[in-house]
């Protein structure tokens, strides 16, 4: 079994969630090698999230976040506010979310649907950068 790891550190958008599906495979130069196996992904980060959802229109990002900022919105009396206002709803859609992924592998390609995308949702009110540890392991 062949094992690689590299931390990818990613640009976020304030509030947004944004397509990295791209920047991820380019990260990961052993994957083209893995004939089957696992990518794993893992966001070092308690107010950010990774998800799978639809890449091929804008509109559900737009939608996602909204849903986000719909079900824990900033407005809730939540007592950790020491990082700011939008920290504890960020660290609430973070929990609900996750922060980690593990997508097959075969041929050298992950395994995504047809319209499938990896996505880094930020919960805070401002971009940061974003570290995400990619492990790799699977048989070449």
């Amino acid at each position: 079994m062949d094992w690689e790891q590299t931390t990818v550190t990613i640009e976020s958008s304030a509030g947004r969630s944004i397509l990295i599906t791209d920047s991820i495979v380019k990260a990961c130069l052993g994957l083209a090698r893995i004939q089957v196996g696992f990518l794993h992904l893992f966001l070092r980060h308690t107010s950010a999230s990774l998800t799978i959802n639809e890449n091929a229109d804008s509109d559900v990002r737009r939608d996602l976040d909204m849903a986000l900022h719909h079900i824990v919105p900033d407005r809730l009396d939540f007592r950790h506010t020491a990082e700011g206002k939008d920290d504890m709803p960020a660290h609430v859609k973070s929990s609900l979310m996750g922060v980690s992924l593990q997508i097959p592998i075969n041929q050298g390609k992950l395994l995504l649907g047809t319209w499938q995308g990896i996505y880094l949702c930020e919960h805070r009110s401002l971009g940061h950068n974003r570290e995400i540890v990619c492990t790799i392991y699977g048989r070449s």
